[in-house]
């Protein structure tokens, strides 16, 4: 069965710093992110601050050949979405903006969604649900529980809204590498898979659709999106688990 690394208390507090400048970047966008921009700009907003004000490292750009600092997926886009001067974000769309963070050599990995202007219900239901069934997971992340806990309890609350769970992605351990073993499926049977122990880090980044769960690449060899033009969305945090339950290491301040 594939082993997880566990983190030290010492490499759980840079883990935590790393996580703690990755909400600061979230909490940058929430007053940023509006109509009118480019996600080419969001990107390099991104950048200039994680570079000049957090004394940090952009972990995405570079890595696999990746030429960005962030994933932005609209609309229909699953992930892995590429900046461009020409996606300009207008009313009533959703966006998933997905950042890695490096600093004193471990990475953080957090993605949130934004509702641009005055979203519609129906996508602002899925946005909600997918935040949901992220927390429903996180929620269950304690010692002596499984993997695949994790995963059904994001499949079981995403079905149950009539939405389908996108599988051929998944959430990831994280340290020192931007992807780890284990490998969290966002779908699963309880009481299967990996048992979790107190020092593993992951992150939980389910992607729901509105319709099939089925995804096609574009030719970038990046962008994913959903098969039926549907709605998509997802959101991520990086967790610890820790002696009595979970850490989120990339929650935005209250």
């Amino acid at each position: 069965m594939t082993q997880a690394l566990i983190k030290t208390p010492e490499q759980l507090a840079l883990m935590r710093e790393a996580g703690r400048l990755l909400a600061q970047v979230f909490t940058y966008l929430d007053g940023f992110v509006a109509p009118g921009l480019s996600t080419l700009e969001l990107d390099a907003a991104v950048e200039h601050l994680i570079r000049h004000e957090l004394k940090a490292r952009p972990a995405s750009k570079g890595q696999y050949n990746y030429p960005y600092c962030i994933n932005t997926s609209i609309n229909e886009v699953v992930c892995h979405g590429m900046p461009h001067p020409k996606a300009v974000l207008k009313d009533g769309d959703i966006i998933n903006i997905d950042i890695t963070l490096e600093k004193n050599g471990y990475i953080a990995d957090s993605s949130k969604m934004y509702l641009i202007g005055t979203v519609g219900p129906k996508a602002r239901r899925l946005v909600d649900t997918t935040f949901e069934a992220m927390w429903a997971a996180i929620k269950v992340v304690r010692p002596g529980a499984r993997l695949g806990d994790i995963g059904h309890a994001i499949q079981a609350h995403a079905e149950a809204k009539g939405y389908s769970v996108v599988r051929e992605y998944c959430g990831h351990g994280i340290g020192r590498q931007m992807h780890e073993e284990p490998q969290i499926l966002h779908f699963g049977r309880p009481g299967t898979g990996l048992e979790l122990r107190e020092g593993m880090v992951f992150t939980i980044e389910p992607m729901l659709n509105q319709g099939s769960a089925r995804v096609r690449g574009l030719k970038d060899g990046w962008t994913v999106v959903t098969r039926d033009n549907g709605l998509s969305a997802q959101w991520e945090h990086t967790v610890a688990v820790t002696r009595d339950g979970f850490e989120v290491l990339t929650l935005q301040p209250q």
